[in-house]
């Protein structure tokens, strides 16, 4: 397993920007792909993004597209996920995510290492 930590969470007004870091320890970081999800209250956690081992490609749900942008620098051992025009729809705890499979049709049990969460509230 991969250890993941994530940060950057906070309470941002509606319109505003919000860049979230995952780091990774415990394996190499470049042999997993990286996604992020979100739960909101009441709601099923939801896929938002994710990446390939190497960065050269990513995949969003519709509802972040055009906004958010995930990325990875291997060297660091993080990954980002860097949200602009925030809607107080977006407000939910953020997962980082490790899997060892990329799948456009993303299933959430393709990922077997989770972070603890980072809480994102969007005031309107």
């Amino acid at each position: 397993q991969v250890q993941l930590v994530e940060s950057g969470g906070g309470l941002v007004q509606a319109g505003g920007s919000l860049r979230l870091s995952c780091a990774a320890s415990g394996r190499i970081f470049s042999s997993y792909v990286m996604g992020w999800f979100r739960q909101a209250p009441g709601k099923e956690r939801e896929f938002v993004a994710q990446i390939t081992r190497s960065g050269d490609s990513t995949f969003y749900t519709n509802s972040v597209k055009g906004r958010f942008t995930i990325s990875r620098d291997n060297a660091k051992n993080t990954v980002y996920l860097q949200m602009n025009s925030l809607r107080p729809e977006d407000t939910a705890v953020y997962y980082c995510a490790a899997s060892r499979t990329w799948l456009t049709d993303v299933i959430t049990t393709q990922y077997n290492n989770w972070g603890q969460g980072t809480q994102v509230t969007v005031s309107s």
